[in-house]
């Protein structure tokens, strides 16, 4: 029997038509429908994600997402009714965590009032490692990226605060990432390094004979960054007279080079940091103000590494995996993990880098231990370390030594876990993104 030729499509269907991941979620959080593309992504079936809550789906949380500091599009959609965007860690078919772009779009009623929202799923580019970019989940963390994920779609220029060591780069390369100019150069100058010519031509270029030794024309970095993101590292070291030739930059759109007449349009986004107290350098008469309060249209606070201890252990692995046979040495011990948790790096990301790349030199062959952690002496590491020299040294044996379980053992906690990654890696003491890439090594 045929249908009737005015028979309407259901949802579904309507929906199987996009070509990317996309579900349909109700004002109490709860997943009405996914497509195609996004069952095959997530490798689920329908009705394993319909009813639950989006934040247990894509978070593993048992929240929703607003109340652990990240910023919900679903909550956002409803009281707004417009379209929002933002950046949210997800976990992808293999349980590990990938960042991804939603696009959440209200679906109206006969009223125009928000019935349910549709929520598009952009998945990482497969070049790019998102999860490098800015590592952890703590709260001071995932505030900051809440407001990142609200800026980085915007023109908006953005001043980053925060001690040095902090990791502002990271956190410039995370916003031109997720903006419309990731395309483009990301190009970096770093005002402390260079005296102010130097500053000046590589700004803005040269023309050829502008001065002494200026053989050939030089396209500067605004040039060079065209389409794209300017990151202006430690700007609180820059001239007063090159502060008024960013300042023209940000009003006109235009540079001009050394030694040139016409003005050169460029299309560039500026992002801004410094370590310095900009407002008592305002009044001080060391920055202009007004140049001040251009970069400030939008400021976020870098947290320090003592505001996001809960990072140390995630961050430590990081650094570990990206070195000459680091892999091996994850997970770090407890006792380790311990010592690293005890310091209060007052040069924060960077320092622990440095502490980790010297403990596993130190440690060679071996594993790391927590006499390989060298920590400089503070009040409080100081403290510690008197203590740690008054007790009588532990033999070294199999039983001392740093615990690696073996296969049956991670399997045995994860069955005992019903299977749950989380659960399993904070009983064996390690992170979720190691057991993942130990039952990854398992499987192969």
């Amino acid at each position: 029997m045929t249908k009737p030729a005015n028979c309407k499509p259901s949802c579904e269907q309507i929906i199987d038509i996009l070509p990317g991941p996309f579900m349909i979620i109700d004002r109490d959080y709860r997943i009405v429908s996914t497509n195609e593309a996004y069952r095959k992504h997530y490798d689920v079936r329908s009705e394993d994600v319909v009813g639950r809550h989006c934040y247990e789906v894509s978070h593993r949380s048992q929240v929703p997402c607003s109340q652990n500091g990240e910023h919900c599009p679903l909550e956002d959609c409803y009281r707004t009714g417009e379209v929002t965007h933002v950046v949210h860690v997800h976990y992808d078919k293999h349980g590990a965590e990938e960042q991804v772009q939603l696009q959440a779009v209200p679906i109206l009623d006969a009223d125009g009032r928000v019935l349910y929202i549709g929520e598009y799923v952009q998945p990482p580019r497969p070049a790019a490692e998102e999860h490098a970019l800015l590592v952890g989940r703590s709260r001071p963390l995932l505030r900051m990226i809440s407001l990142l994920q609200r800026v980085a779609p915007t023109q908006t220029t953005v001043l980053l605060l925060g001690e040095s060591g902090v990791g502002k780069e990271r956190v410039a390369q995370y916003l031109h990432h997720y903006s419309n100019r990731s395309g483009h150069p990301f190009v970096v100058v770093d005002c402390s390094t260079l005296g102010e010519n130097l500053i000046e031509s590589e700004l803005f270029g040269y023309e050829r004979g502008a001065f002494t030794g200026a053989a050939r024309l030089k396209r500067g970095l605004f040039e060079a960054a065209r389409g794209g993101t300017l990151f202006i590292d430690e700007i609180g070291e820059l001239p007063l007279p090159l502060q008024s030739k960013l300042l023209r930059v940000l009003e006109t759109g235009a540079i001009r080079r050394l030694g040139g007449t016409d003005y050169i349009p460029v299309d560039v986004r500026i992002i801004a940091a410094t370590h310095r107290d900009l407002p008592s350098m305002v009044e001080a008469g060391q920055f202009r103000h007004d140049l001040y309060y251009r970069l400030s249209a939008f400021p976020i606070e870098v947290p320090t590494l003592r505001e996001r201890k809960d990072d140390i252990p995630a961050l430590a692995e990081y650094f570990l995996s990206h070195l000459p046979d680091g892999e091996r040495q994850i997970p770090l011990s407890p006792s380790v993990t311990e010592r690293l948790l005890d310091y209060e790096y007052p040069g924060n990301v960077r320092e622990l880098g440095n502490i980790i790349e010297r403990a596993a030199i130190l440690a060679g062959d071996g594993v790391i231990e927590p006499e390989h952690v060298r920590l400089k002496d503070t009040p409080r590491s100081a403290a510690k370390q008197t203590t740690r020299d008054e007790e009588p040294p532990h033999p070294v044996g199999p039983t001392h030594r740093r615990q690696r379980h073996s296969d049956e053992e991670v399997l045995r906690v994860l069955t005992q876990c019903d299977g749950h990654r989380l659960a399993a890696a904070q009983r064996l003491g390690m992170s979720e993104r190691t057991l993942y890439r130990r039952l990854q090594r398992m499987r192969g």
